[in-house]
């Protein structure tokens, strides 16, 4: 069986690394002949240093899909047309927000350097942190703050674009249309009902829809809970606990 895990939240808390009882459970699962795929908000660049590196080369989908890689390289990604782009960075501009902006490796980044997204960007530095305009094509957008957040998402809902607005967190995250973890893993060839799903917020819906049991981890949105067929708390014990179930269920 396939089993697909979010990250942040998810398997992996306060963006630190995956814990030594969390890889060792993962691991498991692989040498019970299963197969593990990671779908996070993260690009690709910001996922691998929370994975230990004998799993770095599993497959993997980053920016809420936007990125699909396999064996350690990255092997599709979804920018913003130019249009779209000039327009997100018009709004950017007009409602002078905060923002870290993804290309398919390098990124801009506005914010505070104490905000907590900002510890989880590039800790190896992998890339660079260019300015906006150098950014020759642009994957995915977070908006950290603006001075009206509610009239910036109302503009940019108007946009053909995939938004997900994270309320815990109060950040807006911003992909092209299409764009979505279900859309990324059919780019893997997995097909409905063929794995597995962990996850804890509204971007893990669309795999939800899709999966044979999907778990969610907490209470952060009660759309994922709609779609969820296992519940449980965000207690990393619990997480590991509810695997080793599962593992012992499905041969």
């Amino acid at each position: 069986m396939k089993f697909v895990f979010d990250l942040d939240g998810t398997i992996c808390f306060k963006g630190k690394p995956l814990s030594e009882g969390m890889v060792q459970v993962l691991d498991a699962l692989v040498e019970k002949g299963h197969e593990i795929i990671f779908a996070s908000a993260r690009p690709i660049r910001d996922l691998l240093p929370v994975l230990p590196p004998h799993m770095q080369h599993f497959s993997m989908i980053g920016g809420n899909g936007a990125f699909v890689a396999t064996g350690g390289h990255i092997i599709s990604t979804i920018h913003f047309d130019q249009q779209i782009a000039d327009s997100i960075t018009k709004l950017i501009k007009t409602y002078e927000a905060d923002y870290l902006i993804d290309s398919k490796w390098d990124y801009a980044y506005s914010g505070s350097s104490e905000h907590p997204i900002r510890r989880n960007v590039d800790p190896e530095q992998r890339a660079k942190n260019i300015h906006l305009d150098e950014l020759n094509e642009i994957v995915k957008v977070v908006i950290l703050h603006s001075y009206n957040e509610r009239q910036l998402l109302e503009e940019l809902q108007k946009l053909p674009i995939v938004t997900y607005m994270h309320g815990h967190e109060g950040i807006i995250d911003i992909s092209p249309k299409g764009v979505d973890k279900w859309a990324g893993l059919q780019k893997m060839g997995i097909e409905p009902q063929k794995f597995i799903a962990f996850g804890n917020d509204a971007n893990d819906v669309s795999m939800f829809k899709h999966a044979q049991r999907s778990v969610c981890v907490g209470e952060h949105t009660d759309l994922l809970q709609q779609f969820a067929t296992d519940r449980i708390t965000n207690e990393e014990e619990q997480v590991i606990q509810k695997i080793m179930e599962l593992m012992e269920e499905i041969q």
